[in-house]
């Protein structure tokens, strides 16, 4: 139970972006499988390599898996990065798998710095040790005072340290500025203020920096830190605070408008930063309005199973025969033949696919819908290709169908109803059966479909023939409406005492259950019709079985009737 719940807290607090999937599916075989210790030597290893690794130079992930496991893959794996990209899995792969750990600080055999006590040696800010993890200072997770906590073994600052002198240098540099010096710099923005009041505060304070041999950040940082405890006379006073909505919308919508971001930057006194953040922000808020509708399925989680869903469409086990489009169907329909229809095989593989690659791009905005704020465009990407693909997948699976949406559209067509306007009706239906469609039950899409198609077509068209005799408006429509052409009354009762006798006779055939759902199912006998749930609990089974005793009974019907050389109505 202990090892569940540090798993389920992993995933959630410390799930990072990896550019090799290969190394985030490493991370998720060590945390599930292997023991605790021998994580924690693969996490030692992998912090050893770091150092090895050359920035430009190009690593396949066989190496990389040998260093940090000891273990030779079997199989190759097409995947190469250079080594800063490396380096920066490596990192997120490190501090992640030490989170499962979870190694209480008083069992480390060296000093364990936190952040705050690294920050207070070197004399700099908490988010001067943020951006040393980027250039790559080694952060792994502890167990601190009984909460797990980010911390750095003093061997690890220590290579740090040694390996980046100068930066460690000119972050430390900082906090040796003299009250001299602080109020020469915030002379030096007062008077560019008054020069060009639309300068904002990166392009002050990367002037003022190459002046005074200092960083851009420093400076930046100086000026935030004296607005925020001064605000009475902050040198920047339109920045302190969160941007309103309003101003995010009015930000939006010159972007829209083809305003650049520098632009923008320079209008409401931000940093183009600020104003790329909004961007995102709103960005993120706009494509997480739309509703994604997917199949889920309990394999998409699994490793590894990514390579097998997003592969190629397989080739049919046997041959598909092609059909000729009948001859009186005009070109554009006609061409609809041209397209091969799917096998089961190819039919599931393009439902599984499309229904996980909506579950990806569902998994990336759950992450983005914990905090638009900090959305990153490269995940608001993701999803759009993710969404796009999934789409183009979608549309396969259509265009393989719709000569069914014409088959069943000539079965019901008459001569009060518009075939084209049925065919458009039926791709209606089809695009929402194949949104619905659950393709891990083993069934043949075209047989949901159909009956999708069909029940909308017993929808419409006696909807349809309802218009069409209350609203009247041209003259051979007024005379075809005002023509009697109706059956005399003793014939139309002989023949509806002829079809219940036969309903009757082909009902005997049934068993007494088969019977009872029949007639409840379609309002037989003076019963009112009746739903599969609600007959299911009347006959203490489920809804599934329901269904299939109904289908049962219908083929025996069909049956009998062929038999017997008697032609059912079309339902």
């Amino acid at each position: 139970m202990t090892s569940q719940l540090t798993q389920k807290t992993f995933r959630s607090n410390t799930e990072a972006n990896y550019h090799s999937e290969a190394v985030r599916q490493l991370r998720d075989q060590l945390v599930r499988y292997t023991p605790k210790d021998k994580r924690q030597t693969q996490v030692d290893r992998a912090e050893h390599l770091i150092d090895e690794l050359v920035e430009e130079t190009v690593y396949p992930f066989d190496f990389i898996h040998y260093k940090v496991t000891g273990v030779r893959l079997l199989q190759h794996v097409e995947c190469t990065y250079k080594g800063h990209e490396w380096v920066e899995d490596l990192q997120n792969f490190i501090e992640e798998v030490s989170a499962s750990v979870a190694q209480d600080v008083a069992q480390v055999n060296e000093k364990v710095w936190t952040v705050e006590e690294l920050a207070k040696r070197f004399e700099v800010a908490g988010r001067t040790i943020t951006r040393w993890r980027h250039k790559g200072l080694v952060a792994r997770r502890f167990r601190i005072r009984g909460r797990v906590k980010v911390g750095f073994l003093d061997s690890s600052v220590n290579r740090f340290v040694t390996k980046h002198v100068q930066i460690v240098q000119r972050g430390s540099h900082f906090r040796n500025l003299d009250d001299q010096e602080r109020e020469i710099i915030f002379d030096k923005v007062r008077t560019a203020l008054e020069q060009d009041p639309e300068l904002n505060m990166t392009q002050i304070a990367r002037n003022i920096a190459v002046e005074m041999t200092r960083s851009p950040e420093t400076i930046r940082t100086l000026i935030k830190d004296h607005d925020q405890e001064h605000p009475e006379r902050a040198l920047f006073p339109d920045l302190t605070g969160p941007l309103s909505e309003t101003i995010k919308s009015q930000i939006q919508n010159l972007y829209g408008r083809g305003v650049g971001v520098a632009a923008l930057a320079r209008q409401f006194r931000r940093s183009r930063q600020t104003i790329h953040r909004v961007l995102i922000e709103v960005k993120a808020i706009e494509l997480l309005k739309t509703n994604i509708d997917l199949i889920d399925n309990e394999t998409f989680s699994e490793p590894g199973v990514a390579k097998t869903i997003l592969a190629d469409l397989p080739e049919p086990e046997t041959p598909i025969k092609k059909t000729r489009a009948p001859k009186d169907l005009p070109p554009y329909l006609a061409s609809l033949y041209e397209v091969p229809l799917l096998s089961k095989e190819q039919e599931q593989h393009l439902f599984r696919k499309m229904n996980f690659l909506k579950w990806q791009s569902q998994q990336l905005r759950a992450k983005v819908a914990e905090d638009t704020s900090k959305a990153k465009s490269s995940d608001l990407d993701r999803i759009v290709q993710l969404q796009n693909q999934a789409l183009e997948v979608k549309n396969q699976i259509i265009r393989s169908n719709l000569r069914l949406v014409v088959s069943i559209a000539k079965r019901h067509v008459g001569p009060s109803s518009n075939f084209f306007e049925l065919i458009s009706d039926g791709n209606m239906s089809l695009m929402r059966a194949v949104e619905k469609f659950d393709f891990s039950r083993g069934n043949k899409f075209s047989t949901y479909a159909s009956w999708a198609i069909v029940k909308n077509f017993a929808r419409s068209i006696p909807e349809e023939n309802h218009h069409r005799d209350r609203f009247v408006t041209g003259h051979e429509e007024m005379f075809e409406a005002a023509a009697d052409n109706r059956t005399d009354e003793q014939e139309i009762e002989l023949v509806h005492k002829n079809l219940r006798l036969t309903v009757q006779g082909l009902l005997s055939h049934l068993d007494p259950r088969e019977r009872h759902i029949i007639q409840r199912r379609f309002g037989l006998g003076g019963n009112e019709e009746c739903t599969l749930e609600a007959l299911g609990r009347e006959l203490g089974i489920t809804k599934e079985r329901v269904r299939q005793i109904e289908s049962r009974a219908q083929e025996k019907i069909r049956r009998l009737a062929s038999q017997e050389q008697i032609e059912l109505p079309n339902s």
